[in-house]
């Protein structure tokens, strides 16, 4: 539909500022969500809790995400993006520091209360970048903005065990939340250059709840993408959350060995990014690519199932590498592709609504994994399971596109 939202190139340096705003936002809210996760040896330890309290903390972040991606559409309209997403950075900060309480009902709300302010970063990056991107570059962009979530990892597998040795848990907690917060503040000076043309009198929630899944869902070739990426979700966040278990209780893997092969994944996915994105900017044929990207993870998958003791490192090092570089890739061209469909002021509703369905698959597939690993008592039924969902909506992706 609209070729083109950036209208004409309005100039590298605004590109790049952009990019190092989003981006940023983007690993730093991410490291907050991870936070928590990343201590939990620590915690189940000092606290008494039950380690299976963190997969459920990471399902209802993502809960939370879900609803606050809806919300993205009236606050970004009225505040801006530079604005909204100084907003979203404290209050991630502000949710972290409830787990001081100690007490397991209060990470559970923590968990909650940061995904419905790390939901709405992506909407408000998604408005910014398409206002300011040019359109040969749109998958590109958004690609480099996505790097931001293994970013975020990295920046959580390096800082929060580091604290860690040094302080205790709560100041740690304390630690991450400041540095946050104060980064909000860094966003300031951008602020006037990007949050222009504000509607002082839109709704924040009115209209704007329902409104972004009635957009994705009134169009076939939204409705399409949204659905596709409840499926890769799913299978990339099953994929990642289980994988140093599996290595480690189903192959004999150490500690470090299952996550070096996890950081292998994470690398991957950052350079996959980047290259999928410039990809789809130079070939035009972003859904395709999509399902190719869905094959792809799907080979990955089903051969993971497969993994034994007698397979050398090297080999399930690259499996991960393979799997990284597409089953964790597909982000960025998903979102430039939303972005391409719709008018330009519909940009954060429209992604609002279509990462409502992605998260939704991060909910409910990886307790359905566990569900079908405590069944089956073996990986391999849930890893060719997602495998076979995955190359049918890969299938569904690479048919010929209708015009309208």
């Amino acid at each position: 539909m609209n070729a083109t939202h950036a209208g004409h190139d309005q100039g590298r340096g605004t590109v790049v500022v952009a990019l190092l705003a989003t981006t940023s936002v983007q690993a730093l809210v991410t490291m907050v969500t991870l936070t928590v996760s990343v201590m939990a040896p620590q915690l189940a330890v000092e606290l008494d809790l039950d380690r299976s309290l963190i997969g459920v903390y990471a399902s209802l972040c993502y809960v939370g995400a879900m609803i606050g991606t809806l919300t993205a559409g009236g606050f970004v309209a009225r505040l801006g993006a530079i604005r909204f997403s100084q907003l979203l950075m404290v209050s991630c900060a502000l949710a972290l520091l409830i787990c001081l309480g100690a007490h397991w009902s209060l990470f559970l709300l923590s968990a909650v209360l940061c995904g419905l302010a790390y939901g709405p970063t992506t909407p408000a990056s998604s408005h910014l970048l398409a206002r300011h991107t040019p359109a040969r570059f749109l998958s590109l962009s958004f690609s480099i903005k996505q790097t931001g979530v293994p970013l975020g990892g990295l920046l959580a597998g390096l800082l929060v065990p580091w604290f860690l040795s040094v302080v205790s848990w709560q100041m740690t907690l304390i630690l991450v939340a400041v540095i946050v917060a104060s980064a909000s503040i860094l966003l300031q000076p951008i602020r006037a250059r990007f949050d222009s043309g504000l509607q002082r009198s839109a709704p924040l929630l009115r209209g704007n709840i329902l409104g972004p899944l009635r957009l994705i869902f009134s169009r076939p070739e939204l409705r399409l993408l949204a659905i596709a990426t409840f499926f890769f979700s799913a299978t990339q966040q099953s994929y990642i959350y289980f994988l140093v278990t599996f290595l480690e209780t189903g192959n004999g893997w150490t500690n470090q060995q299952a996550g070096l092969a996890l950081s292998v994944l994470g690398a991957a996915a950052v350079c996959g990014r980047i290259f999928w994105g410039r990809l789809a900017d130079t070939s035009g044929r972003s859904q395709h690519l999509l399902g190719l990207l869905a094959l792809g993870m799907a080979v990955a998958t089903a051969l993971t199932g497969q993994v034994t003791e007698a397979w050398p490192a090297w080999s399930v090092y690259a499996l991960c590498a393979l799997f990284g570089a597409t089953g964790a890739s597909w982000n960025g061209v998903y979102l430039a592709e939303i972005t391409r469909r719709v008018r330009p002021e519909d940009v954060s509703r429209a992604t609002g609504g279509g990462l409502f369905v992605t998260f939704f698959g991060v909910v409910v597939a990886p307790p359905l994994f566990g569900l079908m690993l405590a069944i089956s008592g073996s990986f391999s039924p849930a890893y060719a399971i997602l495998a076979v969902a995955t190359t049918v909506i890969g299938a569904v992706m690479l048919r010929p596109a209708k015009h309208h």
